[in-house]
C-alpha cells in the first residue's frame, strides 16, 4: 500500500509540470513543432541531393526528407518523380525509354551519370547559394538512400545534432521496394526512437505494411498517411492514393497524418490529436519571411505538430520567434513519457498485425 501511495504521489507531483510543459506548445506532445526539409534546401539548391540536405541541416531543419524510387536493378535512390527528366540532365546523356525516362527504366550506374538540376524558386542556375560550399565531392548527384543515412550518421555525428529523416515510399504499394527501406534503414542504425524516423505514404497498404515491417524487425519509427483533408458524413479523415480512411481507422495503424496544408482546418486538428494522431502540414513555399509568417503562423496557434518546407530558414524562423517558456520536466518524467508512447505504439503496430 505504501509503494502504490508513493507511486500515486510521484505521479501526482509529475502533473504539474507535464501539463505546463504541454501548455508550452499546442501541439499534440507539447513539444515545438518540427521543420521538415522538403527534398532538403529544394527552394535553394537541387533538390533530393546531399548538397541540398546538407545546406537544409545548416539551415536549421530538425528532419531531412528523402523520396525514395528504386532503379531497374534493384537500387533505392532519393528522387521525387517517377521519371528523371523534371530534375536532371537526363535528356542531354541517354535516349528515352518506353517513351520516357522512368527511374525504375535505369540501372543505379546510369542515374550515378547524371546531374540533378536546381529548380526551385530562389535557386541559382550554378547551384550555388552565398556562404555555402557543399563538404562532398560531386553534391548533385542523385544518392541511394544508403548514401543519405550515411552522410546524416556523419553530420549528426560531427556537429552533435541529432536531425532526423523522413523518407516517403513512393504510391503505388510495392512491398519490395518498402522492405529495402526498412532494411536501409536497419543496416545503418536508425532503429530506435532516439533515431527520429518518420516513414510516410500516401498509399495506405504502404501505411500499414511500413508498420508491420518495423515490428517484424524489431525497430521503432513513427509512420504517416498522406493524402488531403476530407469530411465525410461529418465524420474527418485523410484521403490517399487508394482511397478515403477515417482519422479513426488511420490511428489504428498509425502515428501521425502528413496532409496538404490548403485543406486544414483547426478542427481537423484537434480531431486528429483526439486520436492520438500528430498533424504535419504540406508543402510551404513561402519566398520571404512576411510570406512564412501569414501562411504557418495561424496553423501553429492551431497545434500543428510540424510541416514540410522547400525553405528551411524561412520555417525555422516562424518556429523560434514563437518563444515558449518552456517548464523543465523531472527527471523521471521523459522516462514516463517514453513508456505512453511505446505502448500507443505497440497497440497500433498490434492493431496492424
Amino acid at each position: 500500500m505504501k509503494m502504490q501511495l508513493a507511486a500515486l504521489a510521484a505521479l501526482s507531483a509529475l502533473a504539474l509540470p507535464l501539463a505546463a510543459h504541454a501548455a508550452t506548445w499546442n501541439t499534440l506532445t507539447g513539444e515545438a513543432p518540427i521543420v521538415v526539409a522538403h527534398r532538403g534546401a529544394s527552394g535553394y539548391l537541387p533538390e533530393e541531393t546531399l548538397g541540398s540536405y546538407e545546406l537544409a541541416i545548416k539551415l536549421g531543419a530538425d528532419y531531412i526528407e528523402p523520396d525514395v524510387q528504386m532503379t531497374k536493378d534493384g537500387h533505392l535512390v532519393a528522387m521525387h518523380d517517377t521519371t528523371l527528366t523534371r530534375t536532371t540532365d537526363v535528356a542531354d546523356l541517354f535516349e528515352p525509354r518506353n517513351g520516357t525516362y522512368n527511374v525504375k527504366d535505369f540501372t543505379l550506374a546510369e542515374i550515378k551519370t547524371l546531374t540533378v538540376k536546381p529548380t526551385g524558386a530562389l535557386s541559382r542556375p550554378d547551384s550555388t547559394y552565398p556562404g555555402f560550399t557543399p563538404s562532398m565531392a560531386d553534391p548533385y548527384k542523385v544518392p541511394t538512400l544508403d548514401e543519405v543515412l550515411v552522410f546524416l550518421n556523419a553530420q549528426n555525428a560531427a556537429n552533435g545534432t541529432s536531425v532526423g529523416i523522413y523518407p516517403e515510399a513512393k504510391a503505388p504499394f510495392d512491398a519490395e521496394k518498402e522492405a529495402k527501406i526498412i532494411a536501409s534503414l536497419k543496416s545503418n542504425g536508425f532503429d530506435t526512437a532516439a533515431d527520429k524516423v518518420i516513414l510516410q505514404s500516401f498509399a495506405h497498404q504502404s501505411v500499414i505494411n511500413l508498420t508491420s515491417l518495423l515490428e517484424t524487425n524489431g525497430m521503432e519509427a513513427e509512420v504517416a498517411q498522406l493524402g488531403s483533408v476530407r469530411l465525410e458524413d461529418g465524420i474527418y479523415g485523410v484521403n490517399g492514393s487508394d482511397g478515403f480512411r477515417t482519422l479513426e481507422q488511420i490511428a489504428s495503424v498509425a502515428t501521425g497524418v502528413g496532409v496538404s496544408y490548403g485543406g486544414i482546418t483547426e478542427s481537423f486538428i484537434q480531431a486528429a490529436h483526439g486520436l492520438g494522431l500528430k498533424v504535419h502540414a504540406y508543402t510551404f513555399r513561402p519566398l520571404s519571411e512576411d510570406e512564412a509568417f501569414a501562411m504557418i503562423q495561424p496553423m501553429l496557434d492551431w497545434g500543428l505538430d510540424g510541416f514540410f518546407t522547400d525553405y528551411t530558414d524561412f520555417g525555422r524562423t516562424v518556429v523560434d520567434a514563437q518563444h515558449p517558456a518552456p517548464v523543465p520536466l523531472p527527471a523521471a518524467a521523459p522516462l514516463l513519457l517514453a513508456g505512453l508512447g511505446g505502448l500507443a505504439l505497440l497497440r497500433r503496430r498490434r492493431a496492424a498485425a
